[in-house]
């Protein structure tokens, strides 16, 4: 009987203390701009298809951690064995949250498939289904899941022809992740910005997706939106017109989930296709960098511009390759550099603690050896 009241009394002080922690941790004050002191930078490569991470102190240097190898192999992750286009997100309910395309462009070279797509040439480009949602409380240990969009939605959506580039941001109206991305609904239609909800813990859509804008000319493709919180409560959009060339324009809005203030210039600055963009701040300053990947040179590169007012865009160059062991042999005068590494694509930045960074490094730095 004593033996049995002290292993009561036992799980009683445990269920307290839980219960403590959990009050503490839910009483917790969200980090603000003032918490953070690096920035990382999430990115795929073409001959991996998987998930590489990078981070920079200063805003103007990154180096990718595990000694520049995948942190996420996309062949353990992604249906179609391979992912693309990570946009990686710091939600206000302390989760990361990491969307992505669910796609090998390469398949059939790696014997992952026997014919060019998934699916008949008739669906277009890539013709995949599917996204990867990925939810982490630390930058470490991540939830996977697989949100088919045709199974999800099969009365408007059953024969969409592509599912690519989801981003991520976190609607205060509604209280979850909306997600936002590119569709072709039909095969042989064009592909145009769509919105949907995800629930909080990352596992899925939970709403039909619905149009984010429709652009005014009917022939052109529209594709990869970021959609960019303002210091004046509006949003920022940037996003893809396939036109000759392909680039950057922007749209502004009060509300997160529609736009229709079109603007007619690129931002983008590049006499040669680029897309996918994404923007950022500096932290402790009032400017904002919009970042881009210019996928029609080769090697590909990044290319950025910075805006202090979101009317104005000033070129910083194209990202330069650094080595730890060589002199930067670039032609090009930008001011941003990835280190121990090349040709990155479709990436995204975000905040993040000085201890979350160094948490990352000695991670993966122990994992490496």
């Amino acid at each position: 009987m004593k033996r049995l009241s002290f292993t009561l009394l036992v799980l009683i002080l445990s269920l307290q203390v839980s219960a403590q922690r959990g009050k503490n941790v839910r009483q917790s004050k969200p980090l603000t701009e003032k918490d953070m002191g690096a920035y990382l930078f999430t990115f795929f490569s073409d001959p991996t298809h998987s998930l590489f991470m990078a981070i920079s102190y200063d805003g103007y240097t990154f180096t990718p951690v595990n000694n520049g190898k995948p942190i996420i192999a996309g062949d353990s992750i992604a249906e179609q064995r391979g992912i693309r286009d990570p946009h990686i997100y710091r939600a206000p309910n302390g989760k990361f949250y990491i969307a992505m395309t669910d796609l090998h462009v390469f398949g059939r070279q790696r014997g992952l498939r026997d014919t060019q797509w998934e699916r008949p040439e008739k669906y277009g480009w890539g013709n995949n289904r599917g996204l990867v949602l990925m939810a982490s409380d630390d930058l470490i240990h991540w939830t996977h899941h697989e949100a088919r969009i045709d199974l999800l939605f099969p009365e408007h959506f059953g024969e969409l022809g592509c599912a690519w580039a989801p981003q991520t941001i976190w609607d205060p109206a509604v209280g979850k992740p909306m997600v936002y991305f590119t569709i072709r609904q039909e095969p042989g239609g064009r592909t145009k910005l769509y919105y949907s909800y995800a629930d909080e813990a990352f596992t899925t859509l939970e709403t039909e997706p619905q149009l984010l804008f429709e652009y005014p000319d009917e022939k052109i493709q529209v594709l990869d939106a970021d959609i960019c919180p303002m210091p004046d409560g509006r949003y920022f959009m940037t996003y893809v017109a396939q036109e000759n060339p392909g680039g950057i324009k922007y749209m502004i809005s009060d509300r997160i989930n529609h736009f229709d203030d079109y603007h007619a210039e690129q931002i983008d600055g590049e006499n040669t296709g680029c897309e996918a963009p994404n923007v950022w701040k500096r932290i402790g300053e009032d400017k904002w960098v919009i970042m881009y990947d210019i996928y029609s040179v080769r090697p590909n590169t990044f290319g950025f511009v910075e805006t202090t007012d979101f009317k104005t865009f000033t070129p910083l160059g194209h990202m330069r390759f650094v080595n730890d062991d060589t002199q930067d042999q670039s032609e090009d005068k930008g001011i941003m550099k990835i280190k121990n590494f090349t040709s990155p694509k479709h990436g995204s930045v975000i905040h993040i603690t000085k201890d979350e960074a160094k948490r990352l490094e000695t991670y993966w730095s122990s994992q490496s050896h």
